[in-house]
């Protein structure tokens, strides 16, 4: 089963959390035949409907997938949208340090005197201010694909002169999320169906003098991290790679991190009905509240389509080990 084998593959970091100790230790002892992976995840576990706090049970699917851009270590006309480093003069704090309620949330910001301000916004940084200049990892040739490599938080680059690198969400600027296909809708530039990655991109080739205050309307901006490719997925959030299919970003807040999910939603632009049991493998900056996920696509242009179509109303419920210390919010078992 492959989400059993999603969920094991978690357990590498889960094993070290007492709350999942024993989970995880059944799990490495359960057997490999499908009634077998059926009982563990029956009798292991208790699920709980995951509900928004007006205690409605449906929310927003959307998907995500690995893009896959074109770059070059050394910047040139062709070559000329860097991708950054974390700069050193973003400060993060960690505000469950001192505030336990507000567990897994982060401050961002800059030192102005002896004050810590906000820090730079996208078209800040695209300007040259702040600390970014210099902490260039790469250069790659279309500010689209750099923008949605933003969006999806992790991606492949193919070099140039031959070879492939991976990059991985490293750190955020601090600034909420803002979709430019709905600011595209809402001007009327788009219809609803067409604010997909696919019609922002053909939408931006139709413009490109507009393009640049388009994509500054989201002051959100990623900072990456480079990694070998080493044929598995990109890292998420729980620290391992995630399972095409199978990984499901998430609230933690809402969803503990590792946990199996059963996602009962519908395949993109369809109503063609996907139930599957999923893993909280990630998190994204637009992934916020109860009933919010996204589907993890995979890599490359088919992938890049089906996340691209992804928009669908769906329904989700938490797996928790018996006697796990936490229920999602507004349980409801």
């Amino acid at each position: 089963m492959d989400a059993f084998a999603t969920f094991l593959h978690g357990c590498t970091v889960l094993k070290n959390k007492p709350e999942w100790q024993k989970t995880c230790a059944d799990a490495a002892d359960a057997g490999r035949d499908d009634a077998s992976l059926r009982r563990f995840f029956e009798t292991g576990f208790t699920p709980y409907a995951v509900v928004n706090p007006d205690g409605s049970a449906e929310g927003m699917m959307t998907g995500y997938y690995e893009p896959v851009l074109r770059g070059s270590r050394k910047q040139s006309p062709q070559y000329r949208y860097p991708v950054f480093a974390v700069p050193e003069d973003l400060l993060v704090v960690e505000l469950g340090d001192a505030y336990p309620d507000l567990k897994n949330l982060r401050l961002r910001g800059r030192v102005d005197g002896r004050r810590v301000v906000p820090y730079y916004s996208r078209a800040d940084i695209e300007s040259g201010k702040g600390g970014a200049a210099g902490r260039e990892i790469l250069w790659v040739d279309d500010a689209v694909d750099l923008f949605f490599l933003q969006i999806q938080g992790s991606g492949r680059v193919l070099l140039d002169g031959g070879g492939v690198v991976r990059l991985s969400y490293a750190e955020q600027n601090g600034y909420p999320y803002r979709s430019v296909g709905r600011l595209l809708v809402e001007r009327g530039e788009l219809t609803l169906d067409q604010a997909s990655m696919q019609g922002i991109k053909a939408w931006g080739a139709r413009n490109p003098d507009k393009l640049p205050e388009l994509l500054n309307s989201n002051a959100s901006y990623v900072f990456f991290r480079e990694l070998p490719v080493d044929g598995t997925g990109p890292p998420g959030a729980l620290g391992v790679p995630v399972t095409p299919g199978r990984t499901l970003a998430v609230d933690p807040r809402v969803v503990p991190l590792g946990a199996p999910v059963f996602l009962s939603t519908s395949w993109p632009n369809s109503t063609l009905p996907l139930n599957r049991l999923m893993v909280a493998q990630d998190t994204g900056g637009a992934i916020k509240g109860a009933v919010r996920a996204d589907f993890f696509w995979g890599s490359g242009d088919d992938a890049a389509a089906q996340a691209g179509r992804m928009r669908q109303s769906g329904r989700m419920w938490v797996l928790l080990p018996n006697g796990f210390p936490r229920t999602p919010a507004a349980p409801n078992p």
